[in-house]
């Protein structure tokens, strides 16, 4: 391994001691590990002197490629920066966001938020306000607990044929998927390395049918464990690039990793996938309204940006949690319990700038694929950063 390699991995795996979460995966060599175990956590004040160590010897490099080596930088500066942060230093939301993710976070006017609620007036059924409604909708389109499982498994297999046709896929790779409680995320990839994911779907809330699909494609097929796996085979293993065999909360590679995973479903179903994801639903007994979800679909993806305003709101603006949750309500046309599970993603010390991920990240990846299978390909098996991508990406929404 490489000795700046070494040293990367070794500030990842060390600051995974104070941080819950932040190794999100690691299936490398078992002596980085062992080493970053032994004793008592490295002060994080020593770990951000080491990153910037880091940050000075890979600028100095002559033997690694410029690609990798851009790659490393970017991502060991998201490292030095949440260092800075443990170690007490005051960092802005927006430049502790840039800083990590490699793009700066941006809020959009409510005015834009406010479009997207007359587009969804016009394409929701029945009487009364747009809220009750939209909750009313959505709410219907939960899936009995008893039939998650099979629903899920069968757009697995759907999802993971179409991937294979398209992209192909390591032999012998496989997801097993379960149902787990008291999370602040819907859905979550754990990658165990040798082409195993383990992928924890949240059941705190009911699971939405118009939601299931998605999920099932960021986090397995095309999404998380495809990218693990292709880049597990092609660059851990096939070119020794041992940083890859460790994935990080806090760097750009979460931002490209986000981005393409929402981005995954479109890929490999096409820009209205709902005919066939009602195809393996209403059989199972679920209730699936196609039409109105493809509606909802183009008519409420602004809303997203509530997200990032929300963000804005408790960490730039200072405002208190309550009002927040408030104000997801309002603009997400949400009930106040998945608003306030959605703020407790943002207040969660470990997620609070994540957000930006699949924000910007899903905006980067559409713009950078522009409808070009090989573009996501190249997504899910090189190293790349947001600046790569950044050039074909629309402004936001205004």
């Amino acid at each position: 391994m490489s000795p700046l390699v070494d040293s990367y991995i070794e500030l990842g795996l060390a600051l995974g001691r104070h941080v819950d979460g932040m190794v999100d995966a690691y299936y490398g060599p078992p002596e980085p590990a062992r080493r970053a175990a032994a004793g008592e956590p490295v002060p994080a004040a020593e770990l951000a002197r080491r990153a910037g160590e880091l940050l000075a010897a890979l600028d100095a490099d002559q033997a690694l490629e410029d690609g990798r080596r851009r790659w490393l930088r970017a991502q060991v500066t998201g490292l030095r920066t949440t260092a800075r942060k443990l170690a007490g230093e005051a960092i802005g939301y927006a430049d502790e966001v840039e800083l990590c993710y490699g793009v700066r976070p941006r809020r959009v006017d409510d005015d834009v938020l406010a479009a997207a609620h007359e587009r969804l007036e016009r394409v929701l059924p029945g009487p009364g306000p747009l809220a009750e409604r939209f909750v009313e909708w959505r709410e219907a389109q939960a899936v009995p607990r008893d039939l998650l499982s099979r629903a899920i498994d069968s757009l697995c297999e759907d999802l993971r044929e179409r991937t294979q046709v398209q992209f192909g896929l390591p032999d012998g790779e496989r997801v097993d998927f379960e149902l787990v409680t008291d999370q602040p995320w819907s859905g979550f990839n754990y990658y165990l390395g040798e082409l195993r994911s383990r992928v924890a779907v949240n059941v705190d809330l009911p699971v939405l049918s118009t939601n299931l699909a998605h999920l099932v494609a960021h986090e397995a097929y095309p999404g998380h464990h495809t990218e693990h796996t292709r880049k597990e085979v092609g660059l851990v293993r096939g070119r020794r690039w041992l940083e890859e065999s460790i994935f990080l909360v806090g760097t750009p590679q979460c931002l490209l990793a986000e981005g393409l995973a929402d981005l995954g479903l479109e890929v490999v179903m096409g820009e209205r996938p709902e005919p066939v994801v009602a195809g393996h639903l209403r059989p199972l007994g679920i209730r699936y309204d196609a039409e109105v979800a493809a509606a909802v679909s183009q008519s409420g993806e602004d809303l997203g940006w509530v997200r990032a305003n929300a963000a804005f709101l408790l960490h730039e603006d200072g405002a208190p949690p309550d009002e927040v949750v408030d104000y997801v309500a309002r603009w997400s046309l949400t009930t106040r319990q998945r608003a306030e599970k959605s703020v407790a993603f943002l207040l969660d010390p470990t997620w609070r700038a994540y957000v930006t991920c699949y924000v910007e990240g899903f905006r980067l990846c559409r713009a950078f694929v522009g409808g070009h299978p090989d573009r996501f390909s190249r997504l899910i098996s090189e190293q790349l950063v947001p600046a790569d991508l950044s050039l074909s990406a629309p402004p936001p929404p205004t």
